[in-house]
């Protein structure tokens, strides 16, 4: 019975390892990566940090291989292969600290996320989804200094704990019905501005159909409800509003469009 009792109790520390290691590879963990929540408005800015994050080479990409639709030219990245290598590495090697702004922050995580899903797919290149890519949300694939992150984490465990909902917009999971990848590297020069922007464009894009009475919205905004707020309170409908062309009716009933995650490719 004793010896029965041992093994039952390794068992369960067993299991519970392995728990925490799914876990933190799921995206709840932030792997210990400085997190900075942004309170009240977010302004762009330089100032009040300890760096100033170079993003140059992620912008040169962006503007050579992503159209004005955010649509991706996997072929041309191939070839600017080791320009993509070096701008990984330069992210590797600068890890964030509590000493840079959460202009810099967000910044720094929005590009490492995007950057990560492009190299992701092209490590598989070609496939017809980032859905066909086994694990590509949890493997530990991002080396930030001594930690390996997911972009799973990334996400979940880092930028979604920044108090800033516009974040959903800004990053891109490489599909036909994800917010766009923006043709340009997120700064903390224009990082408000930038948000401001894909927000918008993202809200009034064919990836809803807003309406007073009926409005179908994009699935994102059922996946993550809870980070929409307006004053402090979970208000899919109230944030909507803030950046929609239209109205919607703050009383109507929520429907979601499909989501079309095939691959967000250049003809």
């Amino acid at each position: 019975m004793k010896h029965f009792r041992i093994l039952a109790v390794l068992a369960m520390i067993t299991l519970l390892f392995q728990s925490c290691n799914l876990f933190s590879a799921a995206g709840l963990s932030s792997q210990g990566q400085p997190i900075k929540e942004v309170q009240g408005e977010l302004i762009s800015t330089i100032t009040d940090s300890s760096v100033n994050m170079d993003h140059s080479q992620w912008d040169e990409l962006l503007k050579k291989h992503v159209d004005s639709n955010g649509m991706v030219n996997y072929k041309g990245f191939q070839k600017d292969s080791t320009a993509l290598a070096s701008y990984l590495k330069m992210l590797s090697a600068n890890a964030p600290t509590y000493g840079w702004s959460v202009q810099e922050l967000l910044a720094y995580y929005i590009n490492t996320y995007n950057a990560y899903t492009v190299q992701a797919i092209l490590d598989n290149y070609p496939v017809q989804s980032i859905k066909d890519i086994s694990g590509v949300w949890i493997g530990g694939s991002i080396p930030i200094a001594d930690n390996q992150l997911s972009l799973a984490g990334v996400e979940n465990g880092v930028l979604r704990k920044m108090n800033e909902p516009r974040i959903h917009f800004a990053i891109n999971c490489a599909s036909i019905s994800c917010p766009k990848l923006l043709n340009e590297a997120f700064t903390a020069s224009k990082i408000n501005e930038q948000l401001d922007r894909v927000t918008r464009e993202f809200i009034n894009s064919d990836k809803n159909e807003l309406s007073a009475k009926h409005p179908k919205i994009s699935s994102i905004f059922d996946w993550y409800a809870k980070d929409f707020t307006v004053n402090g309170k979970q208000d899919v409908i109230g944030f909507i509003n803030l950046y929609s062309d239209g109205k919607v009716d703050n009383k109507v009933k929520l429907q979601y469009k499909a989501f079309n995650w095939n691959l967000n490719e250049q003809d």
